[in-house]
């Protein structure tokens, strides 16, 4: 049977990268809806192409451009508006498979409605876990939802782990990190990174804010707290290495000594078609790996010293409660402001570590609770932006 997918956050870098996945098999998959929050004209030529039978945008007066351009171009797909427009699309009984790839704390709330209908749900939107934890991994039991990883690491270890999961033998779970752009500057060069430089990553393609998280490792930390939840291990259980070739996405290593490594070339569409298709696989188009030309592969450990935000995620993942809700709070407004040029760049860092210090992080029983963290986490640390000034 044809599965009907549907793409939350279908403009930004993923939900390209999923649909080029799915245009090489029409006889597999079709698209059911498309979401985004303003990019109405992206939109347009993504709906135009699938024929997809909703769309949804966050932005009501984008929305409304996009009703207009469809209406006048024949389509017949529906549009709806508003935040809670992207949760009915998630949870909508008609489509089978829903991609989350909305970036941010924005993702939470269509992520968490697509996995308490039952869905199966690819998960590239890390922030859900990151911010609601326990949450959500309890509403993937409670529904039955099958949920599969989309991030080329946690891919990458979903591959290698045996059927039984990490009680099969398994001693760690081996993260794998590029580095970012800036692995060999001093300290005193990181205090003149500017966005443009930031936003170039040299292995993978993706939107600025995951660039930026990469360059400071604070995407590298978010995927470790993603991990410990994804794969219900403890931080303790998990190391992290620097690897500047992106060829081995990451590794599980066992308790005999064996170590088991996903290798290719650093492109998104080879999880994607393994997320899309497991447990099947099918053609990605991604290009091959050719070892005959490969320099060689590096590894060495993570310098926390300069790049401090891997360890404040890991701390903030030991303490538990809504503390990952206010990392991550934290470090969306900062890198938004360091985008916007109204923060330095290792003002990220000393932001998110200042929010971490002086805001509460309590055990919330509901995800309204954990959001209500978040909003606080945002007011403190916008103010903690405006003092440090640029």
């Amino acid at each position: 049977m044809t599965q009907r997918i549907t793409v939350l956050g279908a403009t930004g870098s993923i939900g390209q990268q999923t649909l080029d996945v799915v245009a090489r098999h029409p006889d597999r998959y079709e698209i059911f809806a498309l979401t985004a929050s303003t990019r109405w004209e992206r939109l347009a030529e993504q709906c135009l192409a699938t024929g997809a039978r909703y769309a949804a945008l966050t932005d009501e007066a984008a929305a409304e451009k996009l009703r207009n351009h469809l209406r006048s171009a024949g389509s017949e797909t529906e549009v709806l508006a508003g935040d809670t427009a992207l949760a009915r699309l998630a949870e909508h009984e008609q489509a089978d498979t829903v991609v989350a790839a909305i970036v941010g704390a924005a993702g939470v709330h269509p992520t968490l409605a697509a996995v308490k209908a039952g869905k199966r749900v690819l998960l590239a939107n890390k922030e859900a876990l990151v911010v609601t934890g326990a949450l959500f991994m309890d509403a993937v039991r409670d529904s039955g939802a099958t949920l599969l990883p989309l991030d080329s690491e946690h891919n990458a270890i979903f591959q290698c782990l045996p059927p039984e999961g990490v009680n099969a033998g398994v001693e760690r779970l081996l993260l794998t990190a590029s580095g970012g752009p800036f692995r060999e500057f001093s300290a005193e060069q990181l205090k003149q990174v500017t966005p443009a430089q930031a936003v170039k990553h040299p292995n993978w393609d993706m939107g600025p804010k995951i660039s930026v998280d990469s360059a400071t490792l604070m995407n590298k930390g978010l995927e470790f707290i993603e991990a410990c939840w994804l794969f219900d291990v403890p931080p303790a259980k998990i190391d992290v290495v620097v690897h500047p070739q992106s060829v081995v996405h990451s590794m599980v290593a066992y308790q005999d000594g064996s170590v088991l490594a996903q290798m290719g070339t650093p492109d998104m569409r080879t999880p994607i078609a393994c997320g899309l298709s497991w447990p099947e696989r099918v053609e990605s188009g991604a290009q091959r790996l050719d070892f005959s030309r490969l320099a060689g592969l590096n590894f060495e450990l993570p310098d926390t010293t300069r790049f401090p935000c891997l360890a404040l995620a890991r701390a903030a993942m030991e303490t538990g409660g809504t503390a990952t809700a206010v990392l991550n709070a934290a470090n969306e407004e900062a890198v938004a402001a360091f985008l916007a040029g109204s923060l330095d760049f290792m003002g990220i860092p000393a932001v998110v570590e200042q929010t971490l210090a002086k805001q509460q992080a309590p055990v919330c029983a509901d995800v309204e609770a954990v959001m209500n963290i978040d909003r606080q986490a945002r007011e403190l640390a916008c103010r903690l932006i405006k003092e440090r000034g640029c």
